[in-house]
């Protein structure tokens, strides 16, 4: 009994500590929201005249994310996985991240579904861990091909600007990686155990090409899908960015959005995105405040109730 409760309460601190951390942005974007309330209204009034045929646009693609999430858990799993109950348990699992924070209602609907096909809790843990990974990977991927490619989306003066971060970004990750190679070695052989148990699926799911193409193209579907709602949103407010440089960033803010684990990147997204539109777009403060609540509102608000009918209507067939 007394090391059960030694083994909760870590989680239970960990727990506390990501409300606490979500109650602060929440506060504080509900601050900056009342102080910026005429900017934001006046977005909302742009945004009620928009282009429908651009918004139709990004609602179908925000419809097809959840299908490029099926396709990239299917391909994180070297197992055949029900086609329909997967890309239901996909939005259903989207629904119930926008309730928890650090992504843990998708992650724990996800974990059930897969757990529910006949997967153990380890190999479910190490699929999703396997489609986060190279979910993350993608991301990166992206912000590269971008940041090189257009160079001056940056405002950088030389295209060898991007290589001295690029060079930067990946010695810290290989620093990152090498000590925790090292701790999974030396002091924590469960962590280790873990990590070779990920590296021999992610081996196993490269022997079979339609896994790995359907992992690494659901993956990369899915953040271009993301990517290509913001570009549209743009279009129906008529705000003139280019489109790499709205996918690039949209990219950036959310990976800087991740770093805040509040539910559906709530706060910290929206701020971030309009930072980066404003900022580093030039957009005007409206026209950004615009394109937040489109994105938003399409991603996650007109979504969220039909998602969770359908989680509740999957918990009653017993597929979680």
């Amino acid at each position: 009994m007394t090391s059960e409760r030694m083994a909760v309460a870590p989680a239970r601190r960990r727990v506390y500590g990501q409300l606490a951390l979500t109650l602060a942005v929440l506060t504080a974007v509900g601050w900056l929201a009342r102080r910026n309330w005429p900017v934001l209204e006046t977005g909302a009034l742009r945004l009620a005249v928009a282009d429908q045929g651009w918004l139709l646009v990004a609602a179908t693609a925000a419809a097809a994310t959840w299908v490029c999430s099926a396709l990239a858990q299917q391909g994180a799993v070297l197992r055949a996985l029900p086609s329909r109950r997967l890309v239901a348990a996909q939005f259903a699992a989207s629904a119930a991240g926008q309730l928890l924070p650090a992504g843990l209602g998708t992650g724990v609907v996800n974990l059930r579904f897969l757990m529910r096909c006949g997967l153990s809790a380890g190999r479910a843990a190490t699929a999703l861990a396997v489609k986060a990974t190279v979910g993350g990977l993608v991301r990166a991927a992206l912000i590269a091909v971008l940041a090189t490619a257009c160079p001056g989306v940056l405002g950088l003066p030389r295209p060898s600007a991007v290589w001295w971060v690029a060079l930067a970004v990946a010695v810290l990750a290989v620093t990152v990686l090498a000590v925790a190679a090292l701790l999974g070695t030396v002091l924590w052989p469960r962590c280790r155990r873990a990590l070779v148990l990920v590296r021999d699926d992610i081996r196993a799911l490269h022997t079979r090409p339609h896994r790995a193409v359907a992992l690494w193209g659901g993956s990369l579907g899915f953040a271009l899908l993301h990517a290509l709602v913001l570009i549209a949103v743009t279009r129906a407010v008529a705000l003139p960015l280019a489109p790499p440089l709205v996918a690039l960033l949209y990219l950036a803010a959310s990976c800087a959005a991740a770093l805040l684990p509040t539910p559906a990147g709530l706060g910290s997204l929206d701020a971030a995105l309009a930072f980066a539109l404003t900022a580093a777009g030039g957009a005007p403060a409206a026209a950004a405040a615009s394109v937040v609540l489109g994105y938003r509102l399409l991603t996650v608000w007109l979504p969220l109730l039909p998602g969770l009918l359908v989680l509740a209507l999957l918990v009653r067939r017993k597929a979680l």
